[in-house]
């Protein structure tokens, strides 16, 4: 399994960046992992969910810090989950994973989806700074 992220970049406050995370290794329709999800690491800092999605049924989750601003979204054709971040502010500066759950109960989603230690494979990250 691989995940690939690609997408980050420099940008000034209050642009736009759409992460890509490119995956192989398993399909986004087979079911074999219910979530994938994005996670941010700061310097200094712990890593935080900022947004998952699940692959039974397209429902999705954000961090608070980020809802409103962010979209992810999945694409079954392409195997890719993208992350639409919008408005950016200089505190979503960080390093971005993606990351893919198959050990995560299904049935207890919303209590594990942003939890990292739910996550079994990741991908390697790609940096975002937002500075003007």
């Amino acid at each position: 399994v691989q995940l690939q992220a690609s997408g980050g970049g420099l940008v000034q406050p209050g642009n736009s960046l759409r992460l890509s995370c490119t995956i192989s290794g398993f399909t986004l329709d087979s079911k074999d992992y219910f979530a994938i999800a994005w996670f941010r690491q700061a310097p200094g800092k712990e890593r935080e969910g900022v947004s998952a999605i699940t692959t039974r049924d397209g429902s999705t989750y954000y961090a608070d810090s980020v809802k409103g601003r962010f979209t992810i979204s999945s694409d079954n054709a392409k195997n890719t989950v993208y992350l639409q971040m919008n408005s950016l502010k200089p505190e979503d500066t960080a390093v971005y994973f993606c990351a893919a759950s198959s050990i995560g109960n299904p049935l207890t989603v919303k209590l594990w989806v942003l939890y990292q230690y739910s996550y079994n494979d990741w991908g390697q990250g790609t940096l975002v700074t937002v500075s003007s």
